[in-house]
């Protein structure tokens, strides 16, 4: 593992608001939470222990400790937890302490009451007699240990001068256990700590001292596990890909879930290898890499084989019942009568012939997980040819899944957002009504595709949960791929906002050109109809599935001049209607919104505008709310009404035409 010390960089952090010991701290710890094989998405952690001049001009010790929901590979100094050291000591001498009561008497010792949580392990920091203290889940130490003989392996590895704790629950029972074991030796006779099928701790008297010795001790892991030959040589196997029945997989998961779930599909070689082993399906229900990931993967993933093309989807809904058995069976067989079952539906799945499945609530979850379960499969096989996989008993899992402090997270009242888990397509996002919808779906926990022909699209949204392609929508081809794309990306599609369109010049019916009449129908009309038909497969398998369609107060009220406009718009609300008469039955809702002087789109132009507002002998604020409630209508407040038909308020309603135009008499 290289070192990435760098003595330039190390110093740059220095500034006058933070203390040269503590901007050590923050820069070592970046290194190792950006080093993926060491820390894994939130995991380890590190402190350092400082002397502070209270507001009694009081010097106390007080040790600085990675805070709760701190990822290491960002974190800032207002990510440390000032914890004062003494009574974490003196915690760690008491002879019986609950999870809660320890995070209580944590909170009550913090110098700042604003700070974040301190990690659980921040009594295990303190009774280390070293400045700095760095804890990692180093893959290859964790692979290593999971095989038999583990212990004896890190031995015959490391030598006398490690420190090997047997494996216990993280929190006040580990450090109880390292408190006891170490009352009496000499601490700067080791240079670190293993704590079996868990993680490693390297510690110093400078950030640098403690920063190379983990590096060293995970470099000594990684030459063993090559000296031993347990590298991969991945086969390149052949994966079959099949968007519809990974929709499917998809919406049965989120059913077992109860919410809607972003499914990320892995293909990969690494993926796509793993799944033909021959003992693939018996190894990987051992357990997982460090009960520290349970919490995000469950102990085991679902294990989906194909029998036949024809029964397939009966197949996924076997195996997932099979697995929601067993998962309530792992609960009763460990439960203590007092925990809350947790929800059953599998965290990833290995499909077996197409590839490795990552369920979770948002795109950034779904990845998580998939990185967990890359780095899960590497060291399973790494161990296997070490003597085999060998991860911890059922019942160890079983109560980190089931800790006190993840149960007390369950009775926190949180409310997620209306879509969080959804999957919304918006077509002309790039601006005006599109983009406002792309934004307030976006806003409201979607996942969102945006298609638009204009290449600024790829650019236009700063958000990793917003997937932008430049799309032709009046190409059927482009069209299929842009939507083939997000459900491969994604895992299927649940609301689809046909929004695509353009206003043509002024023209009467007998002076109108024919180029004007066609572009016209090819974009207003027949691009809907072509996103219909590249949608549907994938909308019958979403969850709730609906369209919204943004239609125009010219189809219950056309105007003279805009004849292309309005024939193609009222064949669009005819498309839509067809529609909800042909997918009720799938479960599918069609909805139609008629938008009227939308004056924040590109097609009123303040030259439009004044001439608009002149023809009608009106100022242009007047002409803005020519409307009877005299309001202005805004692309924001489409997309809210688009959103509020996607949402409960509609969800039985299909085949409605909704105007928003703050009443238009001729509509009326």
């Amino acid at each position: 593992m290289k070192n990435r010390w760098n003595d330039d960089e190390a110093h740059q952090l220095n500034h006058e608001t933070m203390p040269d010991e503590l901007s050590l701290r923050v820069y070592s710890s970046r290194l190792l939470g950006q080093e993926p094989d060491l820390v894994l998405h939130g995991g380890g952690n590190t402190s350092v222990k400082m002397q502070v001049t209270n507001l009694f001009d009081e010097v106390e010790e007080i040790l600085y400790v990675k805070g709760s929901g701190w990822d290491l590979a960002t974190i800032e100094a207002a990510g440390f937890a000032p914890v004062k050291l003494a009574v974490l000591q003196k915690m760690a001498a008491l002879s019986r302490l609950t999870d809660t009561e320890m995070v209580n008497v944590q909170r009550t010792a913090m110098l700042d009451p604003q700070a974040p949580t301190p990690s659980v392990e921040a009594i295990l920091h303190a009774i280390i007699p070293h400045k700095y203290v760095d804890h990692s889940h180093a893959d290859a130490v964790i692979t290593i240990t999971n095989t038999p003989n583990g212990e004896d392996k890190i031995r015959q590895i490391y030598g006398p001068r490690i420190l090997i704790i047997p494996y216990v629950m993280p929190g006040f029972i580990l450090a109880k256990k390292v408190y006891e074991m170490t009352k009496n030796i000499n601490w700067q006779a080791y240079d670190g700590m293993i704590l079996m099928n868990h993680g490693v701790f390297s510690f110093g008297k400078t950030a640098k001292e403690s920063y190379d010795r983990m590096i060293n001790l995970v470099t000594v892991a990684e030459n063993y596990l090559i000296e031993q030959g347990a590298t991969i040589k991945h086969i390149r196997s052949v994966v079959r890909e099949n968007l519809q029945l990974f929709a499917y997989l998809r919406r049965a998961v989120s059913r077992i879930y109860g919410a809607a779930l972003i499914a990320k599909l892995d293909m990969h070689d690494a993926a796509a290898h793993f799944l033909y082993l021959p003992e693939m399906r018996e190894i990987v229900n051992r357990g997982p890499l460090t009960p520290d990931h349970v919490v995000r993967t469950k102990r085991v993933p679902v294990v989906i084989k194909e029998e036949t093309r024809e029964e397939t989807r009966e197949e996924i809904d076997k195996m997932l019942a099979i697995y929601v058995k067993d998962y309530h069976e792992y609960f009763a067989r460990h439960t203590n009568g007092q925990q809350t079952c947790l929800n059953p539906a599998p965290c990833w799945a290995i499909w077996q012939q197409h590839g490795i499945v990552s369920f979770g609530t948002t795109l950034q979850e779904a990845a998580i997980i998939s990185d967990i379960k890359d780095h899960t499969i590497r060291a399973i096989q790494q161990a296997e040819l070490l003597g085999g996989w060998q991860a911890l008993p059922e019942k160890d899992i079983f109560d980190m899944e089931y800790w006190e402090l993840e149960q007390a997270k369950l009775r926190k009242n949180t409310q997620s957002p209306l879509f969080k888990g959804k999957i919304a397509l918006v077509t002309g996002a790039a601006s005006g009504i599109g983009r406002a919808c792309v934004e307030e779906f976006h806003r409201q926990g979607a996942t969102v595709v945006a298609l638009d022909i204009n290449p600024q699209i790829t650019t236009l949204f700063q958000s990793s949960t917003i997937l932008s392609y430049v799309c032709d929508l009046t190409n059927q081809i482009a069209i299929q791929q842009a939507v083939d794309s997000a459900v491969r990306r994604l895992g299927g599609l649940d609301i689809v906002v046909s929004n695509v369109g353009l206003f043509p010049v002024s023209e009467t019916i007998a002076d109108m050109h024919q180029n004007t009449w066609q572009k016209s129908l090819n974009i207003n009309l027949s691009g809907h109809q072509m996103l219909f038909q590249a949608s549907i497969p994938y909308l019958t398998l979403g969850i709730d599935p609906t369209i919204i369609v943004i239609g125009s107060k010219n189809v219950p009220a056309p105007g003279p001049g805009a004849a292309a406009y309005s024939v193609a718009k009222a064949g669009l609300t005819q498309l839509a209607r067809v529609a909800a008469l042909e997918w009720a039955e799938a479960g599918v809702r069609v909805n139609v919104i008629h938008p009227n002087a939308v004056f924040d789109t590109g097609i009123w132009t303040d030259e439009v505008l004044k001439k608009r507002a002149k023809h009608y002998g009106m100022t242009v604020e007047a002409y803005k709310t020519n409307n009877l409630l005299k309001v202005n209508i805004s692309s924001k407040d489409v997309a809210v009404l688009a959103c509020a038909m996607a949402g409960p308020a509609f969800a039985k309603t299909t085949g409605a035409q909704v105007a928003i135009d703050g009443g238009n008499e001729r509509v009326i």
